[in-house]
């Protein structure tokens, strides 16, 4: 008999959940560390949830990512749980909570549990976890394992989380997935609420946790396949373990989950990377006070930090040649990332929706949400209360925490970036207003009524990113099918099916602005910004329709005729919003051109790796910097043997701001200035030009194309498809999908 769909998408995230917990008790019961009995399953959850992503790491790079692997490892986990005796729950409880604040956690705690429950279970079609975040998971789940990206940037970050994606996809696809994250955003305010019990501020640490949990852009991001919950879930359990290993000195096997897991908040995300100093911090700074000896203790830490963290490094420094690739490509150049690509996308990043003015960030983050993609709700303007906290050393520390991992927002304005320093914000406004018990019970409530979905509408912009009115059921169990759902809520959806039904297996499709939902089509969709060979892709594409990029400008270097080894073209000037290229390199003798032979040696700096674009006689293509105008930037050829030459022209795009010299060496090895100057004329375009770039697309397998009504330039392929060399295959939601003839 076939089960239900929401049978197997509830066992995908189920299984995923108890693995965790089985590998998490596992771990800190063989090092002797002694919890209270509630908080234990939330800490174990959390540092399991590691342990199994590097375990799944190791199975992807194996090529054993498998459904039938998954489930093999799974149960032998719980197995050995199970006869361990991982199972029962073993040490004191917290002294209970008085009644008032028991009755107003569990409360709120139950109602928007059941909200976020079947918006998680619901067909996923966030934005990015529709993408990349399970587009990625989906592709090595078909791969069996992990498989060399290098056309999308995205698939360089680190992926800990979507490894347990992967685990649950297996088993109940795409929303098994995003139920797992929403199993970290449960274990978050469970983690905040066990924190303030230890530590003896109950009330404040409800109100922290409620604010917390019933924050709008903490529900919806916690139930799509996104990873930001998740992260700030292991940077709080991260700084949860060290403030009781900080407080217990006989704790010492705290030590091996604490380097665990604060590795874990890197390989979950590239920001929540300050875990590592932090902790390391934490631990060398008591260590010292207690006067005992700081190197062994260092070592654990970095050690088992180092067994979370490195997997990642190690798969980008092979594959990439940058280990911490999308990120700092001017000191590990690359063929794959334009160093143009990083700092665009950085500028972006800090500038969300055109932002100009980072004081209206307040409002945008709390209550409007529409620039930057959701709202924390309006009672997080409440947050410099927080700084009353400073009265307390609970309230230092966790300010302290609170700046630590607030300070990669300064790199992402988002507000879902603020997502892993708001538990330590919340926590510490808690105790501001502790000592009068109706404000903390009002602040609580007031928050949960202002970030119930229904009425997040009423104050934020339209657009703003958050969870849908009505609690979607019927999508979540299945009573309404999947692909109706999707197809009336989601129209990128209708793009994917398009593709999938339009395109055989293994087509490639490039689309310069928009994508389609990767994780809903076995298609390789390309994004042009996503990668160096998009940007290029995109070069050639828009090489004849921009009037300033066609080849027309023509540079004359002229020399006395004579035996060179080499030639070069040197730019000499200096702009930071400017670049150079060179569409051809042409070199004469008198009026015939040298032919170009396979024993050239052809190079250039920066990016040397295109430097045979600028010889390969079509005009569809150039060599370009990617990277703004530096002095010293360069195109060499180095001859098989001395050639005769007295001239060089240089076919390029009208850069007006290009400063260029021509230097040679003679047989000898001696380089000196051939021409300082040249002279400037236009030619002709070329013609058929579209059909040369559609040509050159289809030389490098690329032989589709999508494209949206939005894009630049959209009408023209839609009117001189027969001019480019495109056929129109079909049409969804305001997109167009042709191949390339």
């Amino acid at each position: 008999m076939m089960l239900p769909q929401a049978f197997y998408i509830l066992f995908g995230a189920a299984f995923t959940v108890a693995v965790s917990l089985a590998a998490g008790r596992m771990l800190l019961r063989a090092l002797f560390v002694r919890l209270y009995g509630e908080e234990e399953g939330v800490l174990a959850f959390v540092t399991g949830a590691g342990c199994l992503s590097l375990l799944i790491f190791v199975l992807c790079a194996m090529g054993a990512a498998r459904p039938g692997v998954f489930l093999t490892v799974g149960s032998v986990i719980l197995g050995l749980a199970f006869w361990r005796g991982a199972h029962r729950a073993t040490g004191v409880s917290f002294p209970p909570m008085p009644p008032v604040w028991a009755w107003l956690f569990r409360s709120i705690f139950a109602a928007f549990f059941v909200v976020y429950f079947f918006n998680a279970m619901a067909p996923e079609m966030s934005a990015d976890g529709a993408t990349y975040h399970l587009g990625f998971v989906a592709r090595y789940l078909r791969a069996h394992g992990f498989e060399r990206i290098t056309t999308n940037m995205y698939a360089n970050l680190s992926q800990g989380v979507e490894l347990l994606f992967l685990f649950a996809f297996a088993f109940g696809r795409h929303s098994a997935a995003a139920l797992t994250h929403f199993a970290f955003l449960v274990a978050l305010p469970l983690a905040m609420l066990c924190y303030a019990r230890r530590f003896g501020f109950t009330a404040a640490g409800v109100c922290g946790a409620l604010l917390v949990f019933a924050s709008p852009v903490i529900g919806v991001d916690g139930t799509s396949a996104y990873n930001d919950v998740a992260t700030a879930c292991v940077v709080f359990t991260t700084f949860y373990l060290a403030q009781i290993w900080a407080a217990e000195e006989s704790n010492r096997g705290l030590l091996v989950p604490l380097g665990l897991v604060a590795g874990f908040a890197y390989a979950a995300k590239y920001s929540a990377f300050l875990a590592v100093p932090y902790v390391l911090g934490v631990v060398g700074w008591k260590t010292i006070r207690r006067r005992r000896p700081v190197l062994n203790s260092l070592a654990i830490v970095a050690g088992c930090a180092a067994l979370m963290i490195a997997p990642w490094m190690v798969k980008n420094a092979v594959w990439l040649h940058n280990p911490v690739s999308p990120f700092f490509n001017r000191v590990f150049p690359n063929p794959y990332v334009h160093i143009s690509l990083e700092t665009d996308w950085s500028r972006d990043m800090r500038h969300y929706g055109g932002l100009k003015n980072y004081s209206g960030i307040p409002l945008e983050v709390t209550v409007r949400g529409g620039m930057l993609g959701g709202v924390a709700g309006p009672a997080f303007l409440l947050a410099p209360v927080a700084l009353l906290a400073l009265r307390s050393l609970a309230g230092r520390e966790l300010l302290f925490a609170a700046l630590i991992f607030g300070i990669p927002y300064a790199a992402n304005v988002g507000t879902r970036f603020l997502i892993p320093a708001l538990p330590f914000v919340a926590l510490s406004m808690g105790p501001a207003v502790a000592g009068w018990s109706p404000a903390v019970f009002t602040l609580s409530l007031a928050h949960a009524i202002l970030s119930w979905p229904l009425v997040v509408g009423a104050y934020c912009t339209p657009n703003a990113w958050r969870l849908p009115g009505q609690i979607p059921v019927r999508g979540a169990l299945r009573i309404e099918s999947e692909d109706f759902y999707l197809s009336s809520r989601m129209p990128s959806y209708g793009v994917a099916r398009m593709i999938e039904s339009l395109t055989p297996e293994g087509a490639r499709v490039v689309t310069t602005f928009a994508g389609a939902p990767d994780a809903y089509t076995s298609r390789e969709i390309l994004v042009t910004y996503e990668s160096a060979f998009g940007e290029l892709i995109r070069d050639i594409l828009w090489t004849p329709l921009i009037i300033s990029q066609e080849p027309r400008r023509q540079l004359r270097f002229r020399y006395p005729a004579q035996m060179l080894r080499q030639i070069r073209v040197v730019q000499t000037a200096s702009d930071v919003s400017h670049q150079w290229s060179v569409s051809e390199f042409r070199i004469f003798h008198g009026k015939a051109e040298l032919p170009r032979a396979p024993d050239w040696k052809l190079r250039a700096r920066p990016n040397p790796w295109d430097a045979q674009l600028a010889f390969d006689n079509s005009p569809a293509t150039r060599w370009r910097s990617w990277q703004s105008l530096y002095s010293g930037m360069y195109v060499t050829v180095e001859f098989g043997k001395p050639e005769t030459s007295d001239s060089v022209l240089l076919e390029s795009a009208y850069e007006w701001e290009v400063q260029l010299k021509l230097e040679g060496m003679d047989p000898a090895g001696n380089w000196r200035t051939l021409a300082g100057a040249f002279e400037a004329s236009e030619g002709l375009l070329p013609p058929r030009l579209r059909r040369k770039a559609v040509q050159e697309l289809k030389a490098r397998g690329v032989e589709y194309f999508l494209a949206y009504d939005f894009d630049w330039y959209a009408e023209d392929y839609k009117t001189k498809s027969k001019l480019w060399g495109m056929t129109l295959l079909g049409e969804a939601s305001g997109a167009r999908l042709y191949r390339l003839d």
